[in-house]
């Protein structure tokens, strides 16, 4: 990681630089541009004087200037790459650097849990599930036929205790309940 900084604060630099010499390039260009049109209104000029020679002159060295503004847009056109791959290329190194943190980490997390460790857990977690299995089993009511008479058994005693109806007594009733309407 070290190794890469200083690698990338160079092309930071040099996209900085890069781009400053592309404006240099749009301002000379720009000065060229109005450099040719004076010098064309200039051509007209002499040619109306009748100076034909200084005039032929004048735009052999405005066709020069033209063929510098060819150049230079091509220089332009080749700094804005430069800059451009140079920006894009930035970003991958970035997301190389991103991998390379995230490979780290994993590897730290592999020598953390070692394959025995992840085979001990996933065993303990199996005998944990087979377990509640059975318990589940036993409370869902897969029970021995023992099991089920003696619950039935148990079941029969509590409805017994429930069912204790009260004595009957062992007199007559009396007919008439004194203070009741007859029937």
């Amino acid at each position: 990681r070290g190794s890469a900084c200083p690698s990338l604060c160079r092309s930071l630099s040099l996209s900085q630089q890069l781009k400053q010499q592309r404006d240099k390039l749009k301002q000379y260009q720009k000065r060229i541009s109005l450099n040719l049109e004076r010098e064309r209104a200039l051509a007209r000029q002499l040619l109306g004087e009748g100076k034909k020679e200084k005039a032929m002159l004048l735009l052999k060295k405005k066709r020069y200037q033209e063929q510098l503004l060819d150049k230079t847009e091509n220089q332009i056109s080749n700094l804005e790459r430069m800059v451009q791959d140079i920006e894009f290329t930035q970003i991958e190194m970035k997301v190389i650097e991103g991998l390379k943190i995230g490979n780290e980490c994993l590897n730290k997390m592999h020598q953390v849990m070692s394959i025995e460790e992840v085979e001990r857990i996933i065993g303990e977690t199996q005998d944990a599930v087979e377990y509640q299995r059975q318990i589940d089993e036993i409370l869902a009511g897969s029970l021995t036929e023992e099991d089920e008479d003696a619950i039935l058994e148990e079941l029969n005693a509590i409805t017994q205790e429930q069912m204790e109806l009260p004595e009957v007594p062992s007199e007559p009733l009396p007919e008439k309940i004194p203070g009741t309407l007859p029937l």
